[in-house]
């Protein structure tokens, strides 16, 4: 009599279809490619995870120093600045307040100045 196999390679490998669904072609489709695919793309989901954080942080600074350059400071002067005035905002709010209040930012920038 002939064993086929059973429930849990079955669950095994719906499970790596289910990951490859919106995958195209065969890479959705046939087992053995779609497992492929999925092991490359939650590599890549893993690495970006970190990637992201990197990333954010180099917008950030660069619009920091867009806008303190528009003030007539480095970044680095600024950052400086900001450490010796114990005013202590992260880069992510200081960007956002560059984006969105130069004004506010300016008051800021000028107190930097102050302490250099």
């Amino acid at each position: 009599m002939r064993i086929k196999r059973g429930y849990k390679a079955r669950r095994r490998r719906n499970k790596v279809l289910k990951l490859a669904k919106g995958f195209r072609g065969g890479r959705s489709k046939l087992y053995r490619t779609a497992a492929d695919a999925v092991d490359k793309a939650l590599g890549y989901a893993y690495r970006d995870r970190r990637v992201r954080k990197r990333e954010f942080r180099k917008l950030w600074i660069t619009r920091i120093n867009a806008a303190s350059k528009m003030n007539d400071l480095s970044y680095s002067k600024l950052i400086h600045g900001l450490k010796l005035a114990n005013i202590e905002l992260d880069r992510k709010v200081l960007a956002e307040l560059a984006v969105s209040d130069p004004a506010g930012f300016s008051q800021i920038a000028s107190k930097a100045a102050a302490q250099l």
